[in-house]
């Protein structure tokens, strides 16, 4: 009996793998071998950042945020106190936006917690 190998399902996968390795550089985008780990080790860093991505904007907001309330005599953590003891539920990307685009209404939520 003949030796039975699904080349089909192969080629697909090695296609996908060279299709996600579009753009990457030298062997990385050609070669079977070394663009399946450059691929899986893109995904992994993908995965990884996507969480990380969310902390870094975190961390943006906090510091525009601090930096418009200490324009009107606050601190970041004096103005989130109060925010919170006044039942304003604004969170930070919501505060940060009006901080930097719309400093007229980030003033109101101020003057309203005074």
């Amino acid at each position: 009996m003949p030796r039975s190998v699904n080349n089909v399902a192969s080629r697909a996968k090695r296609k996908r793998i060279l299709k996600l390795a579009k753009g990457f550089f030298g062997r990385k985008k050609n070669v079977w071998t070394v663009a399946k780990n450059a691929v899986e080790k893109g995904l992994v860093y993908a995965y990884r950042d996507r969480k990380q991505k969310k902390r870094e904007f975190r961390a943006v907001w906090i510091q525009r945020i601090n930096a418009a309330a200490r324009l009107h005599g606050m601190s970041y953590s004096e103005l989130m106190g109060k925010l919170k003891k006044a039942e304003i539920g604004l969170n930070r990307k919501v505060l940060a936006d009006l901080a930097m685009n719309h400093p007229s209404a980030f003033e109101a939520v101020l003057s309203k917690l005074k």
